[in-house]
Formats: C-alpha cells, structure tokens, sequence
C-alpha cells in the first residue's frame, strides 16, 4: 500500500518559516514535519509515498536527493572532486515528488497522482503538516472491514474556551477548555478507494455519510479517535 501526502500548500500562517521553505519541510526535532510523518507510515509498514509538491516543492526534491548528506558522516576530496559517504544511515522508503502547482487544491492535487496509486486497492491519504499517534493497522483494517469508499479520521479538537453550566443565574460548574467545543472535526488521515481507469468516479457516485456500525449502504466511514 502506498501513502499520498500534501506538500504543496503555501503555508501563510506560519509565514515566518514558510517564506523560504514549504510547511512540511519546518523542522520539529532537528527532523522536517513531513519525515515524521513519514515515519509514521513506515512503522506500519507502508514504505512507498507519493508527495504532492506544489510551493517550493524544489526544496523537498533536494532534501531527498541529498537524503545521504543529512543523515550520514561524509568526507568531501576537493582534490580529486569525489564524495565518500561513510556509515550510510537510510530508510526503506521510496518517494516519489509529483509537482501538482502551487494553488492546486486537494482533489485536484489527487487527480494529477492517480496514476500512482492506481494499480493499488486503496492508499493512505493525509495532509503534510499533522502528526499522530494514530494507529495506522487498525485505521486500514477498519476501513477494509466497512466495504466503503473512502474513511476518514475525526477526534475532538482542543477547546478554546472555558466551559460554563449556568443555573438559575449562578455558575454550577465550570470546565476548562473542553475537547471539541460541541463538535469533531477532520483527524487528517484517510484512507480512500483508488479509482483506478475511472477518474470519475468520485465525481459521479453519490458518497454520503456514515459512521462505524452504520448498516447503510457502503460510503465514507468515519474512524472516531479519542
């Protein structure tokens, strides 16, 4: 199974790091969020992405292109203009960059990978800028199980303010920030039916919506996550 990421989004609200290199690429732990992400998957096994580069994407093609250089004890012969790389420290992976444009939005930037992923079953899906500590097995064996199209993962967010039971004019209660404000939202990770020689598919089918145990006919799945 493969892994789609987002990497071609600008960025604006972190424009401080992003005016010179594409969100994925800002370093957590000395590692780019897109490398922990990575890793993620690669725990599970899945060893195979496809990158969906748009702003500055050349970035992410020269960090992987000189994947030996920032993880490896190098020595550099001027002289004789040759590039030893010594204890080679490498992952598993194989990575493949698509420039999907700089304003492309999600199912366009899906549209232009289809024909890397369309020989799969399914693949996992998920943005460039989230990380977790998501089962990723149990997410693919629950989106298996349910026949659908496409599952998605949905948890509460943090709340942004605290929370007050008002009775009779007086606070009975008081709960700081609770999870959610009332409602959940988008996990971030996905896993979606590749559409194979039907590039419509998606376009055409009415999807709808259930959650797990729903008996209804097969569509979008959604994987509750604490």
């Amino acid at each position: 199974m493969k892994a789609v990421i987002l990497a071609g989004g600008l960025g604006t609200r972190i424009s401080e790091e992003t005016h010179l290199k594409p969100k994925p690429m800002i370093e957590i732990g000395g590692k780019p969020i897109l490398w922990h992400i990575m890793k993620i998957y690669s725990h599970y096994g899945i060893n195979d992405f496809v990158i969906c580069c748009g702003y500055r994407g050349y970035v992410i093609k020269e960090y992987f292109a000189n994947y030996f250089l920032h993880s490896s004890d190098v020595t550099f012969d001027l002289a004789n203009n040759n590039i030893e790389v010594h204890q080679q420290f490498a992952e598993p992976w194989r990575v493949t960059l698509v420039n999907t444009g700089e304003t492309t939005q999600t199912g366009g930037r899906l549209k232009q990978v289809r024909r890397y992923v369309q020989d799969d079953d399914a693949f996992c899906f998920t943005y460039g800028d989230g990380v977790s500590d998501l089962d990723i097995g149990k997410l693919i064996e629950f989106h298996r199980s349910q026949g659908s199209k496409a599952t998605l993962t949905a948890t509460y967010p943090p709340g942004r303010f605290g929370s007050l039971d008002i009775r009779e004019n007086r606070v009975a209660t008081f709960r700081e920030k609770p999870k959610g404000d009332g409602g959940m939202v988008n996990g971030g990770f996905f896993v979606l039916l590749a559409v194979g020689d039907r590039p419509d598919r998606w376009r055409r089918d009415n999807l709808g919506t259930r959650t797990a145990g729903d008996p209804g006919q097969p569509g979008p799945v959604v994987r509750l996550c604490p």
